[in-house]
């Protein structure tokens, strides 16, 4: 299938491993122009058709930078993926003030701001895909994150709101709520729960794979799939969705 996305110029944030790199590779090979960002920009070459920058996003200024050197080397971006980090884990009550301000920074202004940047050119355009990489917690919030629970589920909202008044305009808005992946942040997260429970990270993983119904955790480029595909032109009829991407693991309505 032709996804209609040759030359499209796209933007993935935090696209330099995991999830964020697979959308940026997969984005690629459908023929965009791909500008990635990290808090440090790799040497290393991420593959054909993708630039890195570096760029914290949680910092308007450094945002505002990378979508200047993006539309300087590349063109009006046409295309934004907001993939973001999580926020720590661990019990709300032990969470401080400091760490509930930063995560709203790094989990939600900063998917504000990139927006705020990008919609007005793709409305001027007459096209444009935005798509947000969140969570399945946005759908069934976790007492080990709650922090990300709380901030992606209001991202629901958000997209709804850009969805409706993007759509007259040729733009559409979508978000993507990835279950348990094969990630660093996987990781970190087995490696909490092996602390708290006394067991191996391999025990953590192996536990958590068992829980989902599809028997195992996902691989980034099984996220990345249905994300390329609410990039496209095919996908023109397709707004203001939350999609899960979770091996069934949410119980109850998607």
């Amino acid at each position: 299938m032709d996804l209609g996305l040759e030359g499209k110029v796209a933007m993935v944030a935090a696209g330099t491993k995991g999830i964020g790199l697979a959308a940026a590779r997969a984005l690629a090979g459908e023929g965009c122009r791909v500008s990635v960002c990290a808090r440090k920009a790799p040497t290393e070459l991420l593959g054909e058709g993708i630039a890195s920058f570096a760029c914290d996003v949680s910092h308007p200024e450094q945002i505002e930078l990378w979508f200047r050197q993006t539309e300087e080397q590349m063109g009006t971006v046409q295309i934004l993926v907001t993939n973001t980090g999580g926020p720590p884990a661990g019990l709300w009550e032990d969470m401080t003030d400091d760490q509930w301000a930063l995560g709203l920074q790094s989990t939600l202004m900063n998917v504000v701001r990139m927006s705020r940047i990008a919609a007005p050119k793709m409305r001027g355009a007459g096209w444009g895909r935005i798509v947000h990489v969140t969570s399945l917690v946005a759908k069934e919030p976790s007492r080990l994150l709650p922090i990300s629970s709380t901030v992606r589920t209001g991202l629901m909202s958000l997209t709804r709101i850009q969805a409706t008044e993007l759509a007259p305009f040729g733009v559409t808005v979508n978000c993507v709520l990835p279950g348990h992946t094969m990630t660093d942040r996987q990781i970190h997260l087995a490696e909490t729960i092996a602390q708290r429970d006394g067991v191996t990270v391999e025990q953590a993983l192996e536990a958590q794979a068992r829980s989902i119904p599809i028997g195992r955790l996902a691989r980034p480029e099984e996220i990345a799939a249905p994300l390329v595909f609410l990039c496209s032109e095919r996908a023109s009829y397709v707004t203001g969705v939350n999609l899960l991407v979770d091996g069934g693991s949410v119980h109850g309505p998607a």
